[in-house]
């Protein structure tokens, strides 16, 4: 089984609210040169796509916006960052009652 990061305590305030899963709210996080190649992408893809399109770029935007992503990052690099396995990330996930997909 594959390990991601693990958060320490509780995230500050709703991570949800931090870029709305909108597209403009999306758009508004990512820089001028993200945001152009988000809207390509969004613009050229079939109805059937856009959806995906919108959660994939959301993921980018929370990265992009992650107060804590420097700390992340040099943890990462330092060998020092907690792990946790995808399933208890899932299990913690449905627990809250957060999308799981």
């Amino acid at each position: 089984m594959s390990a991601s990061p693990a958060r320490q305590g509780e995230p500050h305030g709703d991570p949800r609210e931090r870029v709305p899963r909108t597209a403009d709210g999306i758009a508004a996080a990512l820089s001028p040169a993200r945001r152009m190649e988000f809207y390509r992408e969004l613009g050229t893809a079939p109805l059937e796509k856009a959806e995906a399109v919108l959660r994939s770029w959301w993921c980018e935007a929370m990265l992009d916006t992650d107060p804590e992503a420097d700390r992340v990052t040099a943890a990462a690099l330092d060998g020092t960052l907690p792990l946790a396995s995808v399933a208890s990330v899932l299990a913690r996930r449905q627990a809250r009652g957060l999308p799981v997909e």
